[in-house]
Formats: C-alpha cells, structure tokens, sequence
C-alpha cells in the first residue's frame, strides 16, 4: 500500500521523524466517522464533501486525526456484529479514509473503541453476552480472556488491512484505560499492554517488518482522583510502548473554562508533571483535550470568539511546556466540530515549527526557572543546551468576559532563560494568532543566562535557537 512514510520516534529527542530523517509533529484533533466532518463516508452518501474536508485541513497545517474504529453511540458506528464479523459497510469506511487521507498525506491515530459510549451502552455492544459476546458487564473488559482475544483479533484485521503504509501514524492500543474496566483495580493494566502490544509488534513485524507506534491513553483526571492506584507506571513508563499521552481535563479550569488564561497555565503543569513521570525521554501529548464539562454536563457550546482563544492558548501551552505538538482537541461544541478559528490556531502553530530542529531537541521542562521581570505575565518553557521554546502570557489584561484585552498597552517585559550553552542565537518571536514573526534578533551569548527584553502585548512564542557554536567551546 502505497502512502506517507511510516514515522517512529527521533533517536536523540523526544519528538517524532519520518523515514527521512525529518521533523514531524502531530498538529491536529479528534473526529469520528458518525461526527459532521466525516459522516459523508457512512454508506459513501458524500465522499466528495469528506474528500474536500481533509483536503482543507493540510491546508492549515494539520497533520494526523485521532479517530476510533468504532463510534458506539449508535449502532451505525459498530465495526463488527456479531463478535468477529467485521461488517462489510464498516470496512468499506475505513477503506474510504484511509485512501482519502492517504492521498491528502494525513496521518490517523487509531484507537479500537470508544469506550466511553461502549460502557454506556453495553447492552447494544457485540461483545455483551445478550448479544453473543462473553461479557455481563464492561467491568471486566481488561481482564476477560475471550474478550481480549476479540479486542486482539479486530486490530489485528485492521493493520492487516490498512497497516502496510505511514498513513497509521501510530495504535492508541486502549482509548482511555481505567480501574472500571478492571474490576476497579490497576493491577491487570500492565500485563494487558503486554500481551496486546506484542501481539500487534509480532504481527506487524511479520507484515511488514518493522511495527507502528504504540501508546495506551487515560483520562488524566483519574491520576488526581484514584492515588490509591499506580496508574502513572503502565501510563508513562510501560516498557513496551513507544510514547506517552493521557487526555488532559483538569477540573474548574480546562473543563468548565471561565477565561483563556488559566486554562492554559493548568494545561502547561500537567504537562510538566507528566515529564517528569517519565523516565526514558519517550514522547508526550495529550490527545484528548476541552471544555469537556461545560459541553456534556452544562449542555454550553463556548462562543467561538472564546473557545477560539481558549484553545489557542491551550495548545501554545503545551507545546512550550515540551509535548509533541499542541495537543489534539476534542470538540464539545454543537456542531461537533472545530471552529474556523480553531484551525487557523493549528496553521499558526504548523508555521512556527520549523523554526526548531526538533529531531535533535532534547529539551526538558524549565518553566521553573525561566524568570520574568515583571509578575504581570507567566512564562511556559522547554529547551536543552542549544534551543528553547518559550509562550508568554498576560496575567492582567483579561476582559469581564474572560478574554484577553487585544489593544491592552504592551507590557516591557524581560525574560531570563538559563542554561543554554555559548554561541550565535538567533531568537525570533511569533504572533500567535496571525501565525507570523514579530521580530527577529541575533545574541551572542558568551556565558551565563541569556536575558531577553521585549514588549508583550497579549501572548507571544518564542524560538531560540544556537546557529553557530562559540568558538570558545572548541
């Protein structure tokens, strides 16, 4: 099959490179195939529309969709029924994305289930007893042996059939693993992992002699809310996947967001925490993200003017903080897409990415030691001995709506970064939302911290980058 290079993770950073060698970074969201974007491909009713949507998202830059084989909020969105018979309509979906997004050079991240409408409506699912399957309940779906071998079997079809090229970025082998799908225990998740995980790496290695990415995602609060279980080692340091990702929710603030600020600040210190999790400098992102609350509980769609900064906000903040990318929204709006504004924020991150020669990256967390001259702003960053990746923020320029003050005075700020290395820097400073330099400067940097002074108006990124080594180090 034909298609984009497959992509593994860079051997000196922890980010992602294709077969050449190159830089990429997964800039992108979740959708699904019973959603408006790609609903079109459901019994090919609207291919065209499907073709010129995916089209029109490398245009802004996207890279890689998060997508679920199956989408069990309704029975339309079942892959297989009964147990083990992949239905022939369902098939020919996939085969429809795949070919569309594989001529459109998009990558997909592909998770089996959608666990959440799985557990909810059990009683609908394939796998249930009432319907076939080996399962009462969900509670035991990590721990059944019949079901793992059905869990097993489905993947195993899918990279049969659509695994031989680059356009599968990467198996998110579990959507949101939890102690509800193991009779409320934690115990049963690594040797799950295993077994799955060596199966699909057997498989694919037999195909195709080399095998896709591997991650398993949780929904982070769980992290907060369950510390009686160790859920951080199979998460971020199971020893059989490739990279890293939970779905960031933090409560009151990223899911229930009264302002565009300090949803992004919580963002970039649950990135850090996970950083620090992990051990081996295997890759992090989110790959679940948004106002999660106000759009199921609250039954609110944001106005766009805010949930367009909002998101904005949320995505400059993982990046700075060290994650791959911006993270991958998930939309909780009515329609259930991304905004306009959405994606020209993806554009804008999209162009300011190679700025930084991620391959050879091996930056850490250093927001705690980035110092700022003034309290009336935070800093997010990431660098090592050569780069670093900067967002800054006003503190004090938020309307009664929860906005930033567009026109607010700019604010001369001075940013203090340590640790990097003598040398020729060139420091170049992106607008975030028109997604183009603001300015660009060269530093000499002979020793000690390098100090930046600049004025900042609402939000800005920064790149800095060594272009010739000091003399003096040689």
């Amino acid at each position: 099959m034909n298609g984009p290079s497959w992509i593994s993770r860079a051997p000196q950073a922890p980010y992602f490179m294709n077969e050449d060698g190159e830089s990429w970074t997964p800039v992108g969201h979740n959708d699904a195939i019973t959603w408006p974007s790609l609903s079109g491909v459901l019994h090919r009713r609207d291919l065209a529309s499907v073709d010129a949507y995916l089209g029109s998202l490398t245009s802004y830059g996207v890279t890689c969709i998060r997508l679920m084989l199956e989408y069990a909020e309704s029975k339309e969105g079942h892959f297989e029924s009964p147990a083990g018979h992949f239905l022939p309509e369902m098939v020919q979906v996939w085969d429809d994305i795949f070919d569309l997004c594989r001529r459109h050079g998009l990558r997909i991240l592909l998770t089996p289930f959608d666990t959440f409408w799985t557990w909810l409506k059990w009683s609908e699912h394939p796998y249930s007893i009432e319907n076939g399957g080996f399962l009462a309940s969900p509670s035991r779906v990590l721990l059944c042996e019949e079901t793992r071998n059905c869990i097993k079997a489905r993947l195993e079809f899918a990279s049969r059939r659509w695994g031989g090229s680059g356009t599968l970025f990467a198996w998110d082998l579990w959507n949101e693993i939890h102690p509800a799908q193991a009779e409320e225990s934690a115990e049963g998740f690594s040797s799950f992992i295993s077994d799955v995980s060596a199966h699909m790496r057997k498989l694919e290695n037999e195909l195709y002699g080399r095998h896709h990415l591997q991650t398993v995602s949780l929904f982070g609060p769980e992290l907060v809310w369950r510390p009686d279980l160790d859920l951080a080692t199979p998460t971020f340091r199971h020893p059989d996947l490739d990279f890293a990702t939970i779905h960031i929710y933090r409560e009151g603030t990223i899911d229930d967001p009264q302002d565009t600020v300090a949803p992004a600040l919580d963002m970039a210190a649950i990135v850090a925490d996970s950083l620090r999790q992990i051990k081996d400098d295997r890759p992090f992102l989110d790959t679940e993200h948004g106002p999660i609350h106000s759009f199921k509980d609250h039954h609110v769609t944001l106005p766009a003017k805010f949930d367009d900064e909002y998101f904005r906000h949320m995505q400059w903040a993982h990046l700075a903080a060290g994650g791959a990318g911006g993270g991958m929204r998930w939309p909780n709006r009515i329609p259930h897409v991304l905004t306009p504004g959405m994606h020209e924020a993806q554009r804008a991150m999209a162009e300011f990415l190679p700025l930084i020669d991620w391959v050879n990256f091996r930056r850490r967390n250093c927001t705690d030691e980035v110092r700022l001259s003034t309290d009336r702003a935070r800093a997010v960053a990431c660098a090592d001995n050569k780069q670093a990746v900067l967002w800054l923020v006003r503190t004090d320029a938020l309307t009664k709506e929860g906005l930033m003050r567009r026109r607010a005075k700019p604010l001369a700020v001075s940013v203090t970064v340590p640790g990097l290395a003598p040398g020729f820097y060139q420091i170049i400073f992106w607008d975030t939302r028109a997604g183009a330099i603001l300015a660009t400067r060269t530093l000499a940097l002979r020793s000690g911290e390098m100090q930046i002074p600049f004025d900042l108006a609402t939000d800005v990124a920064i790149a800095i980058q060594c272009k010739v080594a000091d003399p003096a180090e040689h």
